[in-house]
């Protein structure tokens, strides 16, 4: 009993001095997204890129079945809108899944209903900026706040971070305005904006005063 009281000091010493090797934190830096969805002249295209795209990679396509169906993908897009609360409304389902089937799936664009062909061209599924420049409206209709708030990161940077980073910058406006144009990626971790090519100038003016003055 003696002996192993005498060693216990030791033990003890050494036990803690290994410690610190076990309580070392390696952090795990995944690769950026770079996967992007297939452009295409279809205006699901546009809704796909910036309703989809902030919580699907554009690989998901890849795990669905080869040659669905244009009644398969829109289904699987109103899965999206009533089992997972995506924002989307009930034309944003037709043309996505009209856009889904055709770039990747067994549809032909020339046997789609001309609706869906033509929709965005009518303005039935063209974002409302409410009356005049509703900047509330435009976050809204753009989804906008899926990935931003005020004051708090939810997959992209909180607004008042943005602000923060180009106060004092000439250049701020100018920069902002063609970030949410074209989108960007590694600027604020590895999370990539989907561009928003749709936005009027004035629009765009709009949401990147809207930012800066957070």
């Amino acid at each position: 009993m003696k002996r192993i009281e005498s060693f216990l000091p030791v033990f003890l010493l050494v036990a803690g001095m290994a410690a610190p090797a076990y309580a070392e934190v390696h952090t795990l830096k995944l690769p950026a997204e770079t996967a992007q969805l297939k452009s295409s002249r279809l205006p699901g295209y546009v809704i796909a890129t910036q309703k989809c795209a902030t919580c699907h990679s554009a690989d998901y396509i890849k795990y669905q079945p080869p040659g669905m169906t244009l009644v398969q993908w829109t289904g699987e897009v109103g899965k999206m809108q009533h089992m997972y609360g995506a924002p989307l409304t009930d034309d944003d389902v037709k043309v996505i899944g009209a856009y889904l089937a055709v770039t990747y799936g067994s549809a032909k664009e020339a046997d789609l209903p001309a609706e869906l062909r033509l929709a965005w061209a009518s303005g039935a599924t063209k974002p409302a900026a409410g009356k005049g420049l509703d900047v509330q409206a435009l976050l809204a209709s753009n989804n906008c706040l899926a990935c931003h708030a005020i004051d708090k990161k939810i997959v992209g940077p909180a607004y008042h971070e943005v602000a923060a980073k180009y106060r004092g910058n000439p250049g701020a406006q100018a920069l902002l305005e063609k970030s949410i144009h074209g989108g960007s990626s590694d600027k604020w971790g590895q999370a990539a904006m989907p561009p928003f090519p749709q936005l009027k100038p004035e629009e765009l003016r709009a949401l990147a005063d809207f930012v800066l003055k957070q």
